[in-house]
């Protein structure tokens, strides 16, 4: 009886550390993540790239509100570590106001104006990813 006794608590043990050791892992891969970042870039990626491809603004007119929206939440979201400076606050908060102002430009429908909105608003999102993945390349990790 004792023998089982041992052998359950060095199971019971065994299972605990590799539980824990699993969590640790989880914080450390969500360092490597930025979901906001990810989600604006999908709405811009659909209201971008048939602008810059074939002059069809019409994505970027519809999505408009979407990327007013999500580039709000973006802005006001807890910042990964590796990002978390006053620069990237204040990119945010204009990426922030030129969203909004963009989801203005397309009501006003002149497709020149919405053409320039937009493509400013593309390379303020750039320049927030390039920052995102030149943190990594200070830290000695490299995305290709």
């Amino acid at each position: 009886m004792k023998n089982l006794f041992n052998y359950t608590f060095i199971i019971f043990a065994f299972s605990f550390v590799l539980a824990c050791s699993g969590k640790k892992e989880e914080t450390a891969s969500n360092d490597d993540e930025w979901p906001e970042m990810d989600e604006f870039h999908m709405v811009m990626a659909e209201s971008f790239h048939p602008f810059k491809d074939s002059a069809n603004i019409e994505p970027a007119k519809a999505n408009a509100t979407e990327m007013a929206r999500v580039a709000e939440k973006w802005a006001t979201a807890a910042l990964p570590e590796k990002v978390n400076n006053d620069d990237i606050k204040a990119s945010l908060s204009k990426l922030k106001d030129d969203a909004a102002a963009f989801s203005q430009v397309v009501q006003g429908g002149d497709t020149t104006k919405i053409g320039e909105s937009l493509t400013s608003l593309h390379d303020a999102f750039h320049k927030l990813q390039e920052a995102w993945y030149g943190a990594d390349k200070k830290e000695g990790h490299e995305h290709h």
